[in-house]
């Protein structure tokens, strides 16, 4: 059981602190999703198979590092200030000067087994190491601001606009910053660019993470009981391989970040080879504005009457029928695809804006099942689900693009064979994959909005009796 501590009143300081936390991650985990594969292999000339290897073989230490610092945060009591929050004081430098580290275009002329060894060091360093140590604890502590559900839903919509407000200033302004035309009006990538714009973004995640730091507050604190119910860790492997709803969020995350990040890997080059507009490119990171705010305004509603399980099952369906069609249609003109994907991404974005309060929905259903309540190893299972999804979509991206021909050297022409594959990877890829999650959601996903309603009416009614 929980019991609130004298701190001031949950409040907006708390919901923007909040926001600013994922802004802060996001400001190296979207720079990262989409324009690292760019980096490498633009850049540093490095194989995208190569690349590929990478992210598949970080993700066998994440498998470690997520699940343990998930543990470590559960079993660690809380300090002066706060269980969760003093590990984003100490985190956000480290990572944010790994993430710089990775973006180092001086290396651009060293021999390729430095280059190599240098591109697996600074990325698990960043990816599994620090951004763990920071992204486990910013997640967990959504459960110790307020233990009320409706302001954990408010959370999690503040922290998905946090993350979709950096990847509107990121789409905007990467694009802007390190391609440039060469004199045939082929679209070209500035080294020495993409190292300047990785360290303004890193040294804008740190003023984020401080933000966050000082604007959120832990109020709510474990009340000390003998007969708390403790899991061993065999007792937890068995309660999740068993929790229907947590193995159902955890497949529907995996094809979300498959798809989601395919599209903005292959964006890059899909408006630079097929479009040959990056302007159009920018465009496209900044609607995700509009369309952010719009759906913050009407998520609470959409989510009161139809409930989170039912409108993401109608929103994944209408998105990946719509990149379908884009697959067919074969769009020549980039201002149509814009607009067209700004339409689609609605049912997507809905999704995204609640899959924090789907989160807390699992944990809560866990402790319906265990009488254990366990955030920080459920949000590391979790994250590195996510993790998983990442690491798919940067293998696979490379993969396809060495599958359909594609030259990594620095300044290479593509084909207009090489172009098409392009085109069809950023289209059919994505509506297939989105099409699954509503798949997952409709079918596997067991927690509609009358199992939520019944599970905090059980949790309830188990804290009245405590």
């Amino acid at each position: 059981m929980n019991v609130k501590s004298s701190e001031q009143p949950f409040g907006i300081m708390d919901k923007v602190g909040y926001m600013f936390g994922d802004f802060g991650n996001d400001f190296t985990f979207i720079f990262a999703s989409s324009f690292l594969m760019v980096f490498y292999t633009n850049v540093l000339g490095i194989d995208p198979k190569m690349v590929g290897v990478l992210f598949l073989v970080s993700r066998i230490v994440d498998a470690f590092t997520d699940i343990g610092m998930g543990r470590i945060v559960d079993r660690m009591p809380a300090g002066k200030n706060g269980k969760f929050r003093p590990w984003i004081l100490r985190i956000c430098g480290p990572v944010a000067i790994v993430s710089f580290l990775m973006y180092q275009s001086g290396l651009a002329g060293a021999s390729m087994t430095v280059k190599i060894i240098y591109m697996f060091v600074t990325y698990i360093l960043w990816g599994s190491i620090f951004y763990t140590a920071i992204n486990i604890p910013y997640g967990s502590m959504a459960s110790v601001i307020t233990d009320d559900s409706r302001e954990r839903a408010e959370l999690s919509t503040f922290r998905s606009m946090g993350a979709n407000f950096a990847s509107v200033a990121i789409m905007v302004i990467a694009p802007a910053v390190i391609y440039y035309k060469d004199a045939e009006g082929n679209q070209i990538v500035s080294g020495r660019n993409f190292t300047l714009i990785a360290g303004v973004f890193s040294v804008l995640a740190i003023l984020c993470y401080l933000l966050c730091y000082s604007m959120a507050t832990e109020r709510v604190q474990p009340q000390p009981a003998a007969n708390k119910k403790k899991l061993s860790v065999g007792e937890t492997v068995k309660a999740f391989v068993t929790n229907r709803a947590l193995l159902s969020i955890i497949a529907a995350a995996i094809f979300l970040l498959l798809s989601s990040l395919m599209v903005q890997s292959m964006n890059n080059y899909l408006f630079a080879e097929w479009f040959k507009n990056t302007r159009a490119l920018s465009v496209v990171g900044f609607i995700g504005l509009p369309t952010t705010l719009i759906l913050a305004m009407v998520t609470g509603g959409i989510t009161e009457r139809f409930g989170k399980k039912e409108a993401g099952v109608a929103g994944m369906l209408f998105t990946g029928t719509v990149f379908l069609l884009l697959f067919f249609f074969k769009v020549q003109n980039p201002w149509v695809f814009v607009g067209v994907t700004f339409v689609a991404n609605f049912g997507m974005f809905y999704f995204n804006m609640v899959i924090w309060a789907y989160i807390t929905d699992v944990i809560d259903y866990q402790e319906v099942k265990t009488g254990s309540r366990e955030d920080g190893t459920i949000y590391g299972v979790y994250s590195f689900a996510r993790k998983i999804g990442q690491a798919l979509a940067g293998g696979l991206s490379g993969f396809a693009l060495s599958a359909i021909g594609y030259v990594s050297e620095p300044g290479a022409v593509q084909t207009d064979q090489v172009r098409r594959g392009i085109y069809n990877i950023a289209t059919v890829f994505p509506g297939v994959c989105y099409i699954i999650v509503a798949l997952i959601l409709a079918f596997g996903y067991p927690l509609t909005k009358r199992a939520v309603a019944e599970n905090s009416a059980i949790l309830a009614e188990r804290r009245e009796m405590k």
